[in-house]
Formats: C-alpha cells, structure tokens, sequence
C-alpha cells in the first residue's frame, strides 16, 4: 500500500478523535488504497463495524485530517449478513444485482484490518472470496454480452458511432469479467491498468489494450464492424458466451404499457399510460411497418420498402425511447448499462416545442422524422384534445343556430349565439395548446394573455365580437361574416382549419363523429374526464349514431 501500517494508524486515532465516543469498533481500511492501488489524492476509506442492533447510518461522515479527506462509513454485523444474503439472492439474477450492493461487498471482503482483527474475520467468512469472484465475474459478464448485443443492434441500423461506443463499452466489461475470475473484483474500471498487470497475463493484457487503441474513427462503418467482429472474438476467447455475430438471433419485441393510436394521419405512441409521443410522417411510416417478434435485419428490410429514405436511425430511436425492446434469442430483452452511470432504461427526450401543441388531427411534431414528446401527461393530453374538437363541434352548432335566428329576425336570440361561438372557438384555442382544465367561458378573453403574442389579435376580434348588438338583418348578416372570420382566425391557428362543416350533410356529420370518435377512444384508455356523458354512447357503439339502422 501506499500508506504504512503506522500512518494509517495515525490518520485512524486522529479521524476517531472527532467522532462521538462509542462502543469499541472493528475498523477495516477500504477502497482503492486497501486495494494496493491508490495515488496522493485518493480518499481515506474507513469502515467501522460494530454490533448494534439499529440499523447504522449509510451516509459517510467526512473528515480532513492531514491534508487528506477521510471518509468514514458504519456497519453492522446484521446489516454486513443483509448485505451478503442480499448479494446472494440477487446473484440468481445478474441483471437486476445492484452495483452499489456489489461494491459495498467488494469493498469490505478485500478491505485491510485495522483494529478488532477477530470481528472483521467474522464477517468476512460470510462470504468467501472466491464465490464473490464468481459472482462479480458473472455480473460484468452479463453487461458485456448485453453491450456487444446492443452495438451489433445499432451497426445494423446504421448508428455506427454508438455502436463503436458500445463494442467499447463490451470491450471493458468483457476484460473486467475475466479480471474478476483471476481474483480482480475491484468494480471501479479507472485502474484496470493495475489489474491486469497484477493478473499476470500478458497476452490478454496485450491483446485487450491493443483493441482499445484500435477503436474506429467516426463515420468509418467497416471499420467498426472489424472492430466489433475482433471484440466478440476476444470475448469469445475469454470464455464469455452469447455473443456469435448470428444477426438473426436479435429479434424486435412489444413494450409492455406501449400502445399506438392513430388519429388521421397522425399517429401516437402512449408510454406507460403517462407520456404521449407524436410521429412526424416518416417515423409513422416506420412505425406501422413494424411486426413484432421478427429479427431486427427484417424489421429493418420491411421499413425499407416504406419509401422512407433512411429508417434504421428511426427505429433506434425507438429503441432508446423504450417504445420497442431486443430480445436475444434464447437470452432475454437486451439491457444494455454501464457500470457507476445511471441505470439502464429508456430515454425522455425533452419535451417537444411544436406551438400550438395539438390540432384535431393529432400533436403537433417537429417535422416527419420527429419522434416528439408531447409536454402533457397523458390524460390531459386526451382531455385536450377531446375539448379541442367538442368546441368545434359547439361551433359548428352554434353558427347554425346563429343562421335559423337571423332568418327569422331574432336579434337578441342572435346575440347570444353568437357569444356562444366566440367563447367555443376559444375554448379549442386554449385546448389547442394544452391548458386543461379551461378558464370559464368569462374569463376566456382575460387569459389569452397565457398564450403566445401571436394569438393577441384574435383576442380583439373576440372582444369586438362580444361587444355587438344586432337589431336589423344588415347588422346580422354583418356578423354572421364577422364571425365566419373569426372562427377561420382560430381554426388557423389552432389547427383545426379542416375541422368538418358538422351539420352541412350527413357525411360531414359522420367525419366529425369519426373525428371524435378516435379521440374519445383515448381518452377512455386513459380514464381520461369525457367532454359530455353522449359521448359514452359514441364509444359504446364504436363510432356509429346509437340509433342508425343496420
């Protein structure tokens, strides 16, 4: 070690000195300096284990003695067997083993004593070494094989650079596997170096390092597939399984909690019942082209007879936002992770920018390989959306309305309808861009000011339009185009400019039910408030008038 018994000793009583007084403690060194490694900078790592029956703090205290910082953590006997039958059980499933339940165990059974020699050969004979070794061997096997799986995924769909980062990646996890069954179970991977000099092997050292140095540049896509065709022979030399070059053996899989829905042409991807994305026209394509349980090499032949240019960076990024999973065959769902990093899972994007974010047809996306997180949980984008045609519908209603009364010279009649399509036509604006619950009908007109500068004028056309009186048929016909115009401004922005003329013909009735019809089909999955109780009709009978004769 770099340190003597004397100065660790030294460091010891002075980092206690500032601790309460307690019950006497077995104390260990741990970390990188117990491990032989270490450099002037490296932390002082101290372990004291006691045999109190409350659980002792996990959080470390830390302390500045000498120039150096010390780092001091407290165990129990109790927690110290926790931990090892915890590491134990979660072995069976090397996937799902904590790395910091790994680390912690790492860490104490390669400690170095310092006081209560007796205790600490106690606690270490709960686990010994070597079944730890196996495990932590195990666990970096399971990471790399999941590794060079992913980087084969992502050379085949055309993401040569990520793939090149992940046969890195595999690379690591595969000399760490093998490192750790030669007895090397440290987890942090910055002194691999050290290790492998310590392993004494140095045809695998050599050979490990001068991969490393041979990584591909950017852009090179042969030189990645020789890069990652040498990794998984190496790996494969190591004894690490899994891992043929066999493309077919990676298959496209469902998501669990992942639905389409499609409105027009737009189509959805619900997440988890919680986070909507929004297709542009290219990754729509894509996506309906796809039939799971097919190898990732046809999946990725179907989508090109789309007629879409380049699908393969579309589904990766389907891939990455968990809408789609890998499996290997015979190998389970492809998790690729990374050691002392987040955990593995699917990416969130920022949320989309796209203003306004909704229209009858669908979310708003950023262009047709947009792959766009709507910024609106889930049920407040369908209860959006479903308010956003309803006031359509409303307007529709109420512009008819406004034509019978004028064509019978019902002036006061008129006004009110036509205050009830001002205020309809708003309600879809705000909809439009996601505020749900709405402002009252009151107060609609004071809280444009919540929306974008870009709607201001269509706040002055509604005040004008509410101040109106008419008393003569050339004042209401005045209106009627007034209005007209209005509703054309609001529909242009909020996207509903081909909302269907509802009450013109029968087949314009049946466009605004099927329209409605696959929003409220949403907004039932998602348990989402309906605009109206009818509307449960119109579910019940899949889009159809309740009554309409078979």
């Amino acid at each position: 070690m770099i340190l003597t018994e004397d100065q660790l000793q030294g460091l010891l009583d002075k980092s206690l000195a500032e601790l309460p007084r307690g019950a006497g403690w077995a104390v260990v060194l741990e970390g990188s300096i117990a491990e032989g490694f270490g450099n002037p900078s490296s932390d002082i790592d101290f372990l004291l284990i006691g045999r109190a029956e409350e659980d002792l703090p996990t959080m470390p205290s830390l302390l500045f003695v000498d120039g150096r910082r010390v780092e001091i953590r407290t165990r129990s006997v109790r927690q110290i067997a926790e931990q090892f039958r915890a590491l134990q059980e979660g072995a069976k499933r090397p996937g799902r083993l904590s790395e910091d339940l790994l680390n912690r165990c790492q860490r104490l059974l390669h400690s170095h004593p310092l006081r209560g020699h007796g205790l600490v050969d106690e606690v270490k004979a709960m686990l010994p070494v070597e079944r730890f070794a196996r495990i932590a061997a195990d666990w970096w096997a399971h990471r790399a094989r999941q590794s060079l799986r992913h980087a084969r995924a992502l050379l085949c769909l055309g993401e040569t650079d990520e793939a090149v980062d992940w046969s890195r990646a595999g690379l690591v996890q595969t000399i760490k596997s093998w490192a750790a069954g030669q007895g090397e179970t440290y987890l942090e991977p910055k002194w691999l170096s050290m290790q492998l000099d310590r392993a004494d092997r140095p045809d695998v050292r050599d050979r490990y390092w001068e991969l490393e140095a041979a990584a591909p540049a950017p852009g090179d896509a042969d030189a990645a597939r020789a890069h990652l065709t040498a990794c998984l022979a190496f790996a494969e030399d190591l004894g690490l399984t899994g891992v043929s070059w066999r493309p077919d053996r990676l298959t496209v899989g469902r998501v669990a909690g992942v639905t389409t829905w499609q409105t027009g042409e737009r189509v959805h991807i619900i997440r988890g019942r919680r986070e909507v994305f929004a297709l542009g026209d290219h990754a729509g394509t894509v996506w309906r082209s796809l039939v799971p349980g097919r190898p990732l090499t046809e999946v990725l032949a179907v989508a090109e007879h789309t007629g879409v240019a380049d699908p393969g960076p579309l589904l990766a990024a389907f891939l990455r936002y968990g809408l789609i999973r890998l499996a290997w065959k015979g190998g389970g769902t492809v998790t690729p992770s990374l050691p002392l990093a987040a955990p593995p899972g699917p990416i969130t994007p920022p949320p989309s920018t796209a203003q306004p974010l909704l229209s009858v047809r669908g979310a708003a996306v950023s262009g047709p390989d947009g792959i766009d997180l709507v910024p609106l949980p889930a049920h407040r984008f369908a209860a959006a959306t479903m308010a956003l045609v309803w006031s359509n519908v409303v307007v529709e209603n109420a512009i008819e309305d406004l034509t019978g009364a004028l064509q019978r010279g019902q002036w006061r009649v008129a006004e009110l309808t036509a205050r009830r399509a001002v205020h309809a036509a708003l309600r879809g604006l705000f909809s439009a861009y996601g505020v749900n619950p709405l402002p009252a009908d009151s107060d609609l007109v004071r809280r444009i000011d919540l929306l974008p500068p870009a709607t201001r004028p269509i706040r002055e056309r509604a005040e004008e339009l509410l101040r109106r009186t008419v008393d003569s048929a050339e004042r209401g016909d005045g209106l009627l185009a007034d209005l007209r115009a209005y509703v054309e401004l609001v529909r242009g922005t909020a996207g509903a400019d081909a909302f269907p003329s509802s009450f013109d013909s029968a087949d314009t009735w049946r466009a605004t039910l099927e329209l409605g019809y696959d929003w409220l089909r949403i907004g039932a999955y998602l348990d989402a408030e309906l605009p109206l109780e009818e509307a449960r009709d119109l579910l019940a009978s899949n889009g159809a008038q309740p009554h309409q004769a078979v």
